[in-house]
Order: C-alpha cells, then structure tokens, then sequence
C-alpha cells in the first residue's frame, strides 16, 4: 500500500508482507496490479515534485550546448515569466482545491506556467532551426505532450484545479511565444550591435541561475 503526501516533498511507501483490500488477501494478477498501481502512484509523485527541475535542467542542458545569445534572453524571459505569475497571483488570490496542502494562492499555477513558456520557447526554436518537417513535428508534439502530463498532475495531486493550470498553460504559451518573437524581431539585431542590451540580458540569465540556487537552498 502507498501513502503519497503531495504537500511534502516526501513519498512514504508503507510495504506489507500480505496485501488486503476488504480484508480480503490479494494473489496473482490482483496483487501484481496493486504493486504496479504503487510504483505508479510513486513515479508521479517524484515527477510532480520534479516538474521546475526539470525546466531548470532543460535551459541549463540548452546552455551548455548552445552557449549564445538566445538562450541567455531564454534565460531573463524564464526570470520574467516567473515574476509575472505572483504578480497573477496575488491579484487573482484563487484558492488551491486543498488549502491544507498549499495556502499560498493557486492562479494560475506558476508550474504550468514555467513549464509551458519553456515548452513554446522550445517547440518554436526547433521549427527555426530544423525548418517544418517529420522530425521538428515529432519533437514538438512531444515536447507539448510532456508539458501538459506534467502540468496534469499538478490537478491529479490536488494542489491546483484543472482552470488554474489551464490558465498557467496559457499564459506560459502566450509569454514564450511572446518572448521568442521579440528576440528574432527586435532583440537580436540590437544585441549584437549595443552593450546596452547585452548587459541586461546577460544580467537576466544570471538571475535565472541565481533563482534556482534559492530554489534549491529553500527546498
């Protein structure tokens, strides 16, 4: 039997020798069933936990493939989009479903938030850079697949409702959509060409290493 408690950053696992449900002892394909359910149960509580690691992992493994420009300003547009959503936040002052979990307000959720912007800067990068055919499709379609399973169990967790994920997916989208449009219309031309703005954008991108640090120590 597992006990998952989605407000800590702890997965208790409580294994029994024999198996009951209603008192009745489990055997075979039954008790084969409750012990994949548990790995399950298990797995998704770790990726839940996992999900703004796993961002963070992502522009850190861009950076130090692609070491340019770019992805710095991916970097300072990660910063904003995160200073946005508890600016959404603390003026929407939604509720999560179980306050007992998190108090702090749920709209929208800043996971899904982080993770879409991340998704969309991603998927629009890789059609700029592989052209539209199979393989930039194939990356994509599981690239926004992943997102939405991840921001999904945000609501399976209880710790957001599916409208409040929703909107964190929207706004993530919008926002890295946003940012990716800016830097290819506006901000590359004027990068390469003023210390003004390299400063600022190397200066975000510091910041978004900073902001996982704090992350890490807090957790």
């Amino acid at each position: 039997m597992a006990r998952i408690e989605s407000g800590s950053p702890r997965v208790l696992i409580e294994e029994e020798s024999d198996s009951f449900l209603g008192g009745e002892r489990l055997t075979g394909p039954r008790r084969e069933a409750a012990a994949c359910e548990t790995w399950r149960v298990t797995i998704e509580a770790a990726l839940n936990r996992m999900s703004k690691w796993l961002v963070a992992g992502s522009f850190a493994f861009a950076a130090l493939w692609r070491r340019d420009a770019e992805i710095m300003w991916a970097m300072m547009g990660a910063v904003a989009n995160n200073m946005l959503s508890s600016i959404l936040k603390k003026m929407f002052s939604h509720e999560r479903p179980a306050p007992a979990l998190r108090s702090d307000p749920g709209m929208p959720s800043s996971h899904a938030q982080s993770i879409f912007y991340a998704a969309v800067f991603l998927v629009l990068s890789v059609f700029y850079w592989l052209g539209t055919n199979y393989l930039a499709v194939i990356l994509g379609a599981t690239t926004i697949t992943s997102a939405s399973y991840l921001s999904w169990l945000r609501v399976s967790h209880r710790l957001h409702t599916l409208n409040q994920i929703l909107v964190g997916a929207i706004v993530g989208s919008a926002f890295g959509a946003l940012w990716f449009a800016l830097w290819h219309l506006l901000v590359h031309e004027a990068f390469d060409s003023s210390l003004w703005v390299q400063v600022p954008i190397i200066l975000g991108s510091v910041a978004f290493g900073v902001a996982c640090v704090v992350h890490i120590s807090r957790r």
